[in-house]
């Protein structure tokens, strides 16, 4: 057989085996999800509409009043409610999940230190959906327990200082960083706490509306057309008014919330939290292929509310402007189906 037949024929051969190999490689593995979750995740919003306790737009501060958008940095949520309709009362629909709770001198309490804090866009409850009751929910609730945000606060005083017999006098105009622990549950047992770097000790429980703010940093002093850097840590605590806490509820009419309590409620959209209005379905059992995002979208809209006694909304604790309230000004719960993925069938 002449050379180059030799060659052709050993190339067929080779050819041959890579075709016949291929034909019996099996193909890529198919990735579906056989065991999809109902994932909650906070979203704080400060373009969202604000509104008030009846879930109405609230955008007009009351007379002698003031606010400002807190830069939130964890959430805890205390309890979690599908509600399939404006009638459903409170703990009548799918209760998926409430935190641990503290008995203390005969009254219950949510207890602070089992609370799961969560940053913006984090995920604070996941749960399978095959454990869920399956059906059509209008409406979710959330009760909310702990805040912990960052404001502004001014300062605007006259210091006198006495050296050699000579008085000096200078002033401190200018606005700080502030972090606030604030508790909107009804009751919170708390051992202790951190605002920012200080730990709070309090060993009992605190109503709706106990607060704790820290603020460390140097500012500036000026004095005799000098300025000069004056050290300063700002540490206390205080206590809102008795239901001076918003809690949005817009079906009061027809499932009312007890006094006293931070369960916001609002009806599911689709896309946006602007819309459109929709309505959550929760498979049967064994047929969910995809988890379910509800992204619970809160409305932080001028929601740290002041009495502003020097009329320049700016808030200054030193001059008697007490924090009135702390409440979230709204809550659009947004979903969607997301992924494959957990499994893999050959």
């Amino acid at each position: 057989m002449p050379p180059v037949m030799k060659i052709l024929k050993i190339c067929l051969a080779v050819c041959t085996g890579i075709i016949l190999f291929a034909g019996c490689k099996k193909t890529a593995p198919t990735t579906i999800n056989t065991n999809p979750h109902l994932i909650f995740k906070f979203v704080f919003d400060s373009t969202q509409v604000r509104l008030n306790g009846f879930g109405q737009p609230d955008s007009t501060m009351p007379s002698g009043h003031a606010g400002q958008n807190p830069q939130m940095n964890v959430m805890s949520g205390h309890y979690i409610e599908l509600a399939p309709d404006q009638f459903t009362a409170l703990g009548k629909g799918t209760v998926l999940y409430m935190t641990p709770t503290h008995i203390s001198g005969g009254d219950t309490a949510i207890d602070f230190q089992q609370e799961v804090l969560t940053p913006n866009n984090g995920i604070f409850y996941s749960v399978a959906l095959d454990s869920v009751t399956p059906g059509t929910y209008q409406y979710l609730r959330v009760s909310l327990a702990y805040q912990n945000y960052s404001v502004q606060l001014y300062e605007d005083t006259t210091i006198s200082t006495v050296v050699g017999g000579t008085t000096y006098t200078g002033t401190i105009q200018e606005e700080l960083p502030c972090t606030i622990a604030s508790f909107v549950g009804v009751n919170t047992y708390i051992t202790n706490y951190t605002i920012k770097t200080e730990n709070v000790t309090v060993n009992g429980n605190r109503l709706q509306g106990y607060w704790g703010f820290e603020s460390v940093g140097t500012l500036n002093y000026t004095m005799g057309g000098q300025s000069y850097p004056y050290p300063y840590s700002f540490l206390e605590t205080g206590q809102a008014p008795a239901g001076a806490t918003t809690v949005v509820n817009p079906l009061f009419a027809t499932s009312p919330i007890p006094a006293g309590s931070c369960v916001a409620t609002g009806q599911f959209v689709t896309g946006n939290n602007k819309g459109p209005l929709s309505y959550l379905t929760i498979p049967a059992k064994g047929t969910a292929t995809q988890d379910i995002v509800i992204t619970v979208s809160l409305s932080v809209n001028h929601s740290f509310e002041w009495i502003d006694v020097i009329p320049d909304g700016k808030w200054q604790p030193s001059k008697g402007e007490n924090i009135v309230d702390m409440g979230i000004r709204g809550l659009v719960p947004i979903y969607r189906a997301i992924g494959f993925g957990r499994v893999t069938f050959i």
